[in-house]
């Protein structure tokens, strides 16, 4: 928790509170993609954002190593 608490201030440091909110979007898209439950015009409809921002997350999952999407997939659903 103490881990959490210094990492949200360390973003508070380094993003304006608009870039926080960019960056805790583009979370939740991320977040959903790899849910899979959805498909991504529901998420785009869920979260309120364009489709080309679901597809974007969706071409950036990708390419990341596998090794960095089991990582997402084990820590985004704590």
């Amino acid at each position: 928790l103490e881990k959490k608490n210094l990492l949200d201030e360390f973003l508070k440091l380094l993003f304006t509170p608009e870039e926080q909110q960019i960056f805790n979007q583009r979370l939740r898209i991320i977040e959903a993609l790899l849910e899979g439950k959805q498909t991504q015009r529901q998420i785009a409809t869920t979260l309120k954002v364009s489709i080309s921002q679901i597809t974007r997350g969706s071409n950036e999952l990708k390419r990341i190593s596998p090794e960095l999407k089991q990582h997402l997939l084990d820590h985004l659903k704590k």
